[in-house]
């Protein structure tokens, strides 16, 4: 898995929020990749209204929300996110893009969030006959890719986040509704989980992603989970995100990757290029001890599983309830 990356994505302006240039920049000097406008793609998931009101207000800048900054430069490097993140999809990539793009719904924008650039390169494979498994492991829930694509069976939607936090959805009973039901798979995480509660979780329902047999597989890369990061209050060493990697490979082909969250610029590099060795089968680069969870973390964690694993047995096979 190569990294795909371009300066432009410096050029969405926060400042000293956040989801700022900083984060990429802690990467060190990265190669460029020529990346295509990813404007064309943009109805995919967004509505005409939604996509004119972004570029509107990047005109002179603005809040979208609460949360959400619009610069003179976001349309841009918004929509190049997009172009990069299609471009991960067609060659195996992993997208070093912002804005992320997770928390964005088809008609407005929310949590740092423009553009779904995981849901915009999805709908493109669906359209193109692929069945997807969208694996999201930000320490957020992805509820803008949720929804979007809550109704579908085309695409298998699982996340592993902390619950309850921002955005206050994603809790073990949501599955998916009409043709869709079954096809999502919330793994709410307790406050403090760490690396043992979050395999266990991941270990639960990966046969029923295997099961499902996606074509393609989309991952949502955040690294907000790692237990320096600031936004979140859950546990996870460097060496899960290269676990997280190695898992992936060993189980799936065909997969891509586009960056989501992951705000403390110290560790994120860390984490990012531990993960990036673990999918890539090489030498872990660096390492932290392994975090262990409180025995009621567990049995919290343990009590919202059961719901799951009993709704979703229903629809996978290899789920027991």
């Amino acid at each position: 898995m190569e990294l795909i990356y371009n300066s432009i994505f410096l050029e969405h302006d926060t400042g000293n929020h956040p989801e700022n240039k900083s984060r990429l920049l802690s990467l060190g000097d990265l190669p460029e990749t020529e990346i295509e406008n990813g404007e064309k793609y943009l109805t995919l998931v967004h509505t005409p209204e939604y996509i004119e009101k972004v570029k509107e207000t990047c005109k002179e800048g603005g809040m979208l929300d609460a949360d959400t900054i619009a610069s003179r430069q976001s349309y841009e490097a918004a929509i190049y996110a997009v172009g990069a993140t299609v471009l991960a999809s067609e060659i195996g990539g992993f997208a070093l893009v912002r804005p992320p793009g997770h928390h964005a719904y088809p008609n407005y924008g929310s949590g740092f969030c423009l553009f779904n650039n995981i849901a915009i390169a999805v709908q493109k494979l669906i359209n193109e006959g692929k069945k997807v498994l969208i694996f999201d492991f930000d320490g957020h829930l992805g509820d803008g890719t949720e929804t979007i694509f809550y109704n579908s069976n085309k695409a298998l939607f699982w996340s592993l986040h902390l619950f309850p936090a921002f955005p206050g959805t994603g809790d073990a009973d949501e599955i998916g509704s009409e043709n869709g039901r079954g096809y999502t798979i919330n793994v709410p995480l307790p406050t403090e989980s760490g690396d043992d509660v979050f395999f266990e979780g991941i270990n639960t329902f990966l046969p029923a992603a295997k099961e499902f047999n996606p074509d393609v597989v989309a991952i949502s890369a955040g690294f907000d989970a790692h237990q320096s990061d600031f936004l979140l209050r859950l546990r996870l060493s460097l060496n899960a995100f290269y676990k997280i990697g190695r898992l992936i490979s060993s189980n799936f082909d065909n997969v891509f990757a586009t960056l989501e969250g992951g705000y403390n610029t110290e560790f994120l590099p860390k984490c990012i290029y531990n993960f990036l060795d673990g999918i890539n089968n090489e030498e872990q680069r660096f390492f932290e001890a392994e975090t262990d969870s409180w025995i009621q973390t567990h049995d919290e964690f343990e009590g919202r599983i059961s719901l799951t694993r009993m709704l979703l047995s229903k629809y996978w096979k290899s789920i027991k309830g």
